[in-house]
């Protein structure tokens, strides 16, 4: 789980913000494991009775144990208390142009439940259907109360002339500035509503590579490519939620062109959808394959493996590009470290990293780095959909800065 921020979020006794403190609480609980309320409203600014009345509650809820008393001096030991990961579930979804990508998971992100159903359509009608139908069979596995779901979709939401452009969207969707509370009455849940690189990010933070990072940028692979910046333990989204659209930033000068309308936008050589169009060039797969990556997926590996010189061509290509805006990135946003992730094969995200020729002239150039500059995600293809369900634990224990106004 994160380390413990430098820049505790303080708590605040006014009643309006009963819920924001009740994050502050319970993430405090979550990242110091053994804490009594002396010390819980010495840190938080919280009077200790106020503390006392939200543990309470958390306790009831299943969301903090108690565990034991510390031993004191003198007077009675304090009542310690735990989190408890097995207390409540969350759900995540992952909407691909061809596919559902679903995980239940608990409070610490582990996976307890996956599936993966194709969608012949992709439109929210189709979507929100089969988004019902999967929390019913979700809810049949969840060993505890469901907190509410997360769903992500790729972005960016509400440009225009990119919105619905190309094959890495949904068709549709553009112009629905509703999705959140027709998915909430699909479900009959609480649905928070996040761009998949964004999620992907927060996803890996908890339990993938950025683990214990405070402050990093996640490129994710999937169809095309996102971004997702994590800084101080907070996502950045930007004015419309389309912080990070990465994939549309030009590279090449008169390069080939993209369904946005620009030429040489960098998805159109590092993405699966790049990498796919580049094996069917090949004839090593039809024209005609669905959007989806399976395909991809399944044969890149293999070429791989017998070290197939064209598509060592693709990776050489690919991670020239992605060199010097990773370099660009540090330089914006100074992260503890760039993660590749997402859903490309392992075996060819590894391939691309080693391939990275970093620029000199970075802020990460530093002789004290605990972490290499790029590493890559450990959450693989499920990654969205728990970056959906991470979207709900965040929300459950991360107080945000804008609640305190």
């Amino acid at each position: 789980m994160p380390t413990p921020r430098k820049n505790q979020i303080a708590g605040t006794n006014a009643e309006r913000t009963k819920a924001h403190n009740r994050k502050v609480v319970l993430g405090y609980v979550q990242l110091h494991d053994g804490a009594g309320r002396a010390e819980i409203a010495r840190s938080s600014g919280l009077s200790t009775q106020a503390v006392s009345n939200l543990i309470a509650e958390l306790e009831q809820d299943g969301l903090v144990l108690p565990a034991g008393r510390r031993r004191s001096a003198r007077g009675q030991p304090p009542v310690l208390y735990t989190f408890n990961p097995a207390g409540a579930t969350a759900l995540g979804f992952e909407v691909r142009p061809d596919a559902l990508v679903t995980a239940l998971t608990d409070l610490a992100g582990e996976m307890l439940w996956q599936a993966h159903a194709a969608l012949p359509a992709s439109d929210p009608d189709s979507v929100f259907a089969a988004m019902a139908r999967t929390t019913q069979e979700a809810q049949a596995h969840s060993p505890a109360p469901l907190l509410g779901a997360g769903l992500v979709l790729p972005g960016p939401f509400g440009v225009e002339g990119l919105s619905a452009a190309g094959a890495t969207v949904l068709q549709g969707w553009e112009g629905l500035d509703n999705a959140a509370a027709r998915a909430e009455r699909a479900l009959g849940l609480p649905v928070i509503v996040e761009k998949d690189a964004t999620a992907a990010a927060i996803g890996e933070a908890m339990r993938g590579a950025a683990q214990g990072l405070d402050s990093f940028c996640y490129l994710y692979f999937g169809a095309g490519l996102g971004l997702g910046v994590i800084s101080q333990g907070q996502p950045l989204r930007g004015a419309f939620g389309n912080a990070g659209e990465i994939g549309h930033v030009m590279v090449v000068p008169d390069g080939l062109t993209c369904d946005c309308g620009n030429r040489g936008c960098l998805e159109q050589y590092a993405s699966r959808m790049a990498l796919r169009r580049y094996l069917a060039e090949r004839g090593l797969l039809s024209p005609a394959t669905p959007r989806g990556g399976g395909q991809t997926d399944r044969i890149a590996p293999d070429l791989l493996a017998s070290g197939d010189p064209g598509l060592a061509e693709w990776l050489d290509q690919a991670a020239h590009l992605l060199a010097p805006v990773i370099g660009t990135l540090e330089n914006i946003f100074d992260p503890q470290a760039v993660v590749l992730g997402g859903a490309l094969p392992d075996s060819v995200l590894d391939a691309l990293v080693g391939r990275l020729d970093l620029p000199r002239g970075s802020v990460a150039r530093r002789a004290e780095r605990s972490h290499p500059r790029v590493l890559r995600g450990t959450s693989g293809r499920m990654t969205g959909a728990l970056g959906g369900a991470a979207l709900v634990i965040h929300d459950t224990i991360t107080p945000r800065l804008d609640a305190t106004s």
